[in-house]
């Protein structure tokens, strides 16, 4: 029996559709026991995203960006958010949005961006799928300054840093984005030390 064979839904109603769109859902679940059981959720959806870590394996260093982020602000993050370079899909596929989203961020230009996983971050309440890449870069793929989009609100500071002092942020809790420290952690497990391949 598939997932979709045990949801039964009976009722949505749209709370807002203002930036992204909420709405309240109820349904029917069928238990393990074969029971249904009613229920209610709120679901956000902001479509789904990319993000990207850039990794220069001859220097063992990684770019990031630092902004401020009003959600954490308001959950008591006195600080700007350090991330990798990240962004919504709008209807493009995912590396084709990663390789922009990353120049308009970093001022960086992608070469050859290679998927490493997919994952629900938040799968309690928001239906977004961020699919996660890795891509070598130089100081001659630096194509801009980067920055961002003003007129979208971004105000972007650029940071490249050693592999190995990112991972100490994230001990000590100057980097607390999830999917900046997953992809930092893929990089340590199977980046770290390694010389960049021929033609990278």
């Amino acid at each position: 029996m598939s997932v979709a064979d045990r949801v039964r839904i009976e009722e949505v109603t749209l709370l807002s559709d203002d930036w992204y769109v909420l709405k309240k859902t109820r349904f029917q679940w069928r238990r393990r026991d074969g029971r249904w059981q009613s229920m209610s959720r709120e679901t956000y959806d902001r479509g789904n995203g990319a993000v990207i870590l850039l990794h220069d394996a001859q220097r063992q260093t990684v770019v990031l960006t630092r902004q401020f982020r009003f959600p954490a602000f308001v959950n008591g993050h006195d600080g700007l958010m350090i991330e990798a370079a990240a962004g919504l899909l709008d209807q493009a596929s995912a590396e084709e949005r990663i390789r922009a989203e990353a120049e308009e961020e970093t001022g960086y230009r992608v070469g050859s961006a290679r998927k490493v996983f997919e994952a629900y971050m938040s799968p309690g309440s928001v239906t977004e799928k961020l699919h996660f890449f890795i891509a070598p870069y130089s100081c001659a793929s630096r194509v801009g300054e980067g920055g961002g989009v003003e007129s979208e609100g971004e105000d972007i500071e650029v940071l490249e840093l050693p592999l190995a002092e990112a991972l100490r942020m994230v001990e000590t809790g100057d980097i607390v984005d999830g999917k900046t420290i997953m992809l930092l952690q893929y990089a340590a497990l199977h980046l770290a030390g390694r010389p960049a391949a021929a033609g990278a």
